[in-house]
């Protein structure tokens, strides 16, 4: 068992001509969990379970293309889905770190981002914790219904309310909506991840990735086939409060994948914000 401390470094790589950024901690002989941060925040989202998890793991936290201190190329010169925001962490992780096997920890956006990849790369990919992570239909909540007339017809009339989730009150909302005490929630997180939201031009490529968001519901079966084919070992750690994915999402991992561990929290879309401590100590449990 590692115990030796060691502090974050904060990096930059050029990946495909862009600069990522990404926090690195840990000795890097010891078994590797890459930390996929969800919208609207970046791998400052992971600032505290870092080092919680860095005495025993070695740890990479990257910020996506248009998150956080990586570029972010307008909208127009950049193609802001899915599956490009993929590729450019399978590049970093397998290519520019040189990464052979790695766990992955997903949340939010963290999901389609790293099932992408360990589809891709299934003899990579050691384990999967998910922290209200979708890969099911049923796990759309009803966060997503104003999503849903943009998806259908996007115009100016039906993203007006997509808009409204990159105002400081959703911002706020992700993080306090389903917490047992808000006082617990730093402001620090709104605040942080509304800095790069109000960018200049930030909007246009928000709006292009919630309106891709839709291309990962046809990636369901891939991903439930690569589940059942590989059942990668897979401990699920869920907010039950959380608006946008529901606890009935999370469940439906165990159809393939049996031997899935489900814990339910009592918080919200942001459970490491009230759980860090548990979910820390739990992830290490979990991997030995």
């Amino acid at each position: 068992m590692r115990k030796k401390k060691q502090m974050t470094t904060y990096n930059y790589a050029e990946v495909n001509g862009y600069k990522m950024f990404y926090r690195e901690a840990g000795d890097r002989s010891a078994p590797t969990m890459v930390l996929l941060h969800g919208f609207p925040s970046s791998s400052h989202m992971y600032r505290d379970l870092i080092p919680k998890l860095a005495d025993q793991l070695h740890v990479i936290a990257p910020d996506y293309i248009g998150f956080g201190y990586s570029d972010a190329p307008k909208a127009g010169d950049f193609s802001y889905t899915f599956d490009n925001l993929a590729a450019h962490v399978e590049a970093l992780l397998l290519g520019v770190i040189g990464l052979k096997k790695f766990s992955i920890y997903v949340q939010d956006y963290g999901a389609p981002v790293g099932y992408r990849i360990a589809a891709r790369h299934p003899e990579a990919i050691e384990a999967i914790v998910v922290q209200n992570g979708n890969a099911y239909v049923e796990g759309i909540g009803s966060g997503f219904d104003a999503m849903k007339p943009f998806w259908a017809k996007r115009n100016a009339e039906t993203e007006k309310p997509v808009r409204a989730l990159l105002t400081l009150e959703t911002t706020t909302f992700q993080y306090t909506h389903g917490a047992k005490n808000r006082k617990q929630i730093s402001p620090d997180n709104w605040t942080f991840d509304q800095i790069f939201l109000d960018r200049p031009g930030n909007a246009a490529v928000q709006l292009d990735l919630l309106y891709d968001y839709q291309s990962n519901l046809g990636h369901y079966d891939r991903w439930h086939e690569y589940f059942r084919k590989n059942q990668p070992p897979m401990l699920i750690l869920w907010g039950k409060n959380d608006p946008f994915f529901t606890v009935e999402g999370a469940q439906a991992y165990q159809r393939d994948l049996s031997k899935a561990e489900l814990i339910l929290l009592d918080t919200g879309h942001f459970a490491l914000e009230e759980e860090g401590d548990f979910i820390a100590q739990r992830i290490k449990d979990f991997l030995e």
